[in-house]
């Protein structure tokens, strides 16, 4: 059963109009949550809303906005007035503008919507819109209302439907120079380059999100199952952490050591230049690197596939709602 729409209006094109609805593309609620609880009692902790001044518990009627403007002095703001400048995208998608995928930049993307048609009318109008932003390989700008807060939506195809993902806004977004100013300009030998670069061949792979594990998530459910069974849990010992320097170079042989190959046979330098000594890089003893090879030869060859445990409760919950 698909959840409640967030948001319900229609979505124009000029002078195409069709009823639509939007929902949530993506959902925590089957994460795993914790309530705050009395130690002593077991009762879950309940939050009033109170008079910061008073302490008395105030009533939702007489809670309004209010904006601060110094200590102890806020501009009240009213639900009426609230309305009175909502904007036409309350209830209407208006499409604005047509522009490539690429010139949008990760940065500014909040989270995915599925745009569906409401009802039984307008799919032809629908239909006529996804199919023309289809054809012309662009992405369409809107804006919309969602929680009282006006937002900008970019609309693409998906399958029969549209993806809707709310932007942000320029003034949301921070300058990368006031991070990335003080980072060195070193250089990288092009050995170096060679070894890393034979490193991400040998990880490369298809894109497979189904593959993707939470091993989080699932270590909680694990520990609330024990817990439940009444099982003792016992405090694992903290992870031994190598505090050694390394050389950049040697970090990446013993990283593709511990893929199980060898250095490509372009890497090593030619003759000719190996009589010279090598330029000492920049920051390059200073780097803190964990010595993977090591690692790689106290951990068993990966001959067969390691036994699954059991799955935790909810995960086999999860799989009888599957089928």
């Amino acid at each position: 059963m698909a959840p409640r729409a967030n948001w319900k209006g229609f979505l124009r094109l000029s002078l195409v109009t069709c009823p639509v609805a939007l929902y949530p593309a993506t959902s925590e609620s089957e994460k795993v949550s914790f309530n705050q609880i009395n130690r002593k009692t077991g009762h879950r902790i309940k939050y009033s809303r109170v008079d910061a001044e008073t302490g008395e518990e105030v009533a939702n009627d007489d809670i309004v906005k209010g904006y601060k403007v110094d200590t102890d002095t806020y501009i009240e703001v009213t639900k009426d007035e609230l309305d009175d400048i909502a904007l036409e995208s309350t209830h209407t998608i208006e499409i604005d503008e047509f522009v490539p995928r690429t010139d949008i930049d990760s940065r500014y993307l909040i989270r995915p919507y599925y745009l569906v048609p409401d009802g039984k009318v307008g799919h032809d109008a629908f239909a006529v819109i996804r199919e023309t932003i289809r054809s012309m390989d662009k992405v369409a700008i809107g804006r919309v209302v969602l929680t009282n807060r006006e937002h900008i939506i970019a609309l693409e195809p998906l399958g029969k439907g549209l993806m809707g993902t709310l932007l942000r806004y320029p003034y949301e977004v921070r300058n990368e120079q006031d991070y990335f100013d003080d980072i060195q300009d070193v250089k990288i030998t092009s050995d170096m380059l060679d070894l890393a670069k034979h490193i991400v061949e040998k990880k490369s792979a298809d894109f497979q999100p189904e593959n993707f594990e939470d091993h989080y998530e699932e270590a909680l459910i694990e520990l609330i199952n024990k817990k439940r069974n009444g099982v003792t849990i016992t405090a694992k010992a903290a992870p031994k952490t190598s505090g050694n320097v390394i050389n950049l170079m040697d970090a990446l042989k013993r990283s593709l050591a511990s893929e199980g190959d060898k250095p490509p046979a372009a890497a090593p330098a030619p003759k000719a230049k190996a009589k010279k000594p090598k330029k000492r890089v920049e920051g390059q003893r200073e780097m803190l690197l964990p010595i993977s090879g090591k690692k790689a030869k106290d951990e068993p060859k990966k001959a067969e596939e390691p036994k699954k445990s059991e799955k935790p409760a909810r995960a086999t919950a999860r799989s009888r709602k599957a089928s």
